[in-house]
């Protein structure tokens, strides 16, 4: 998962009982009542919610770090420790952990020598680079000698767990599992360690993965491409203008003591959330907690992202002239996600260009043809601070940018000139609500929910409120949204022109 929870994917626990109390009967406090909360004393929340349908638990742990996050020179290093995270501990992952630390000691000392030399650019000593790479190279090969290869992926496997899995947001890094219910303090002894004693070993080779994640989703990708360039004109003071995988000259500088300094700042248990959903109960959650969880260290959780993104003075525009066929890209500024203005927002870019009944891909797609694909989004590219609302199109042969460009600039006009329909209106707040039915029986999709709505707002109890906030979306609402932020002033344009090769 790469990106911010959304608004919409409120509460499907909510829909299932709603099935069976009916929507006028329903009583949410009751379905409040079945979450507890709880904070250890070194500050860890942790949010338990019971479901007893069938003998499985979902577990989500959700560390407030991303992208955004990422030191000066260093871009990208959130992602990274994501990967390290799978490495292991001082008692995971190892045949001999006194000699591997050792040998992991020589290994970053011998890096930061070789990396000192090549940051003195011409005044380097060739000689010196060559004889340290060679040196730097057997370091490496030393201390992979005592790596136990993808323990933790297999011991999870071996006692029933499913769904190993995490990924890193600009907001954000999350970490998910599900374990059959007897594996309850499990689970808690192994996702515990990894963020008490994580060994960040191996990651010389991984930052060369990670390395070649970035050729095949951006440096090689079209749309990735054009999506870094667009972010980084959207943002010239915010972070959110910095790519997720971060810029290949700092990937290839990655150190271990720089991996080690993020960890040790933004994995603190004041600044991680745990939600568990399933088949528990939550006086045994809570009294391993106290048993495994306790056992990190207190640190003050960090401070939030301090700068703000200036006004926007005018137009921004960026073109890449490629191989690849025409793409085009329109984003607006919006603000942060727990803002009063995001619901309609929200309903607007359903409205503008979601699904096949959307303006835009009756207009571009069905009566013009002169896309073949068009799409709306809001809160990209994340929800914790402000953020963009846009469109892409992807014009038909024969058919260009400008084309798509002027029909959707005309398409938003339309929503600062007329009122949407109230039939049209109720349509919108339906898909709304029709789209949490996918995870009705997700114990890890209301996991990721419960914890979001934590870390995001301050308080898990907002998933329940957030019902109102779509219906008390009205038309006078949308246009309103429409003529304050769907400005020309307030634009970004991005887009790909074709080029011969």
């Amino acid at each position: 998962m790469k990106q911010s929870v959304t608004r919409w994917l409120i509460l499907p626990i909510c829909l299932a009982l709603l099935f069976v109390t009916g929507v006028s009967g329903f009583d949410f406090s009751k379905l409040e009542e079945s979450v507890t909360e709880f904070t250890l004393e070194n500050g860890l929340k942790i949010i338990v919610m019971e479901r007893h349908e069938a003998p499985v638990i979902s577990f989500v742990t959700w560390a407030n770090v991303g992208s955004v996050d990422d030191p000066k020179g260093y871009t990208g290093l959130s992602h990274m420790f994501e990967h390290m995270a799978f490495k292991g501990t001082t008692t995971l992952g190892t045949k001999d952990i006194e000699k591997e630390l050792e040998l992991i000691g020589v290994e970053d000392s011998v890096f930061l020598e070789l990396r000192a030399e090549r940051k003195k650019g011409r005044l380097a000593d060739s000689t010196k680079i060559a004889f340290l790479e060679i040196a730097y190279d057997e370091a490496r090969d030393a201390s992979y000698e005592y790596v136990v290869p993808n323990e933790l992926g297999n011991v999870v496997e071996r006692e029933g767990g499913i769904g190993l899995n995490a990924g890193t947001g600009y907001d954000l890094t999350v970490y998910f599992m599900n374990f059959p219910s007897n594996r309850l303090e499990l689970w808690m002894a192994l996702e515990s360690e990894r963020f008490l004693n994580p060994v960040l070993r191996e990651m010389y080779k991984e930052r060369d993965v990670v390395a070649e994640e970035r050729r095949m989703r951006t440096d090689s990708n079209p749309f990735g491409r054009l999506f870094e360039e667009f972010l980084a004109v959207a943002f010239k003071a915010h972070p959110y203008g910095i790519p997720i995988v971060g810029h290949m000259s700092d990937i290839q500088n990655y150190s271990r003591p720089a991996a080690r300094g993020q960890f040790e700042k933004y994995y603190s248990p004041s600044n991680l959330t745990v939600a568990i959903v399933g088949d528990v109960k939550p006086k045994d959650v809570k009294k391993l907690a106290e048993k495994y969880w306790r056992r990190l260290p207190y640190r003050p959780a960090p401070e939030r992202i301090a700068t703000v993104e200036p006004e926007q003075l005018g137009e921004r525009r960026v073109v890449l002239e490629d191989p690849s066929q025409p793409i085009y890209l329109v984003g607006w500024h919006i603000p942060e996600g727990t803002h009063p203005d995001r619901p309609s927002l929200d309903a607007l870019v359903d409205y503008l260009g979601q699904g096949r009944t959307s303006l835009l891909y009756k207009n571009l797609v069905k009566e013009k043809k002169i896309a073949m694909n068009v799409a709306a989004f809001a809160g990209y590219p994340g929800d914790k601070y402000p953020s963009l609302l846009g469109a892409f199109a992807m014009a038909s042969t024969g058919h260009t940018n400008e084309e798509c460009e002027t029909e959707i600039f005309k398409e938003a006009e339309k929503l600062k000139d007329e009122l949407i329909s109230e039939e049209d209106l109720a349509k919108i707040k339906a898909r709304a609500k029709a789209s949490l039915i996918n995870q009705l029986d997700s114990n890890q999709g209301i996991a990721l929910q419960l914890a979001g709505y934590q870390v995001f707002w301050g308080d898990w109890r907002q998933l329940f409120r957030e019902l109102d906030r779509i219906n008390a979306v009205t038309a006078d609402d949308i246009q309103h949204v429409a003529k304050k932020y769907l400005t020309k002033k307030n634009r970004v344009v991005g887009m790909i022109n074709t080029e011969e090769s």
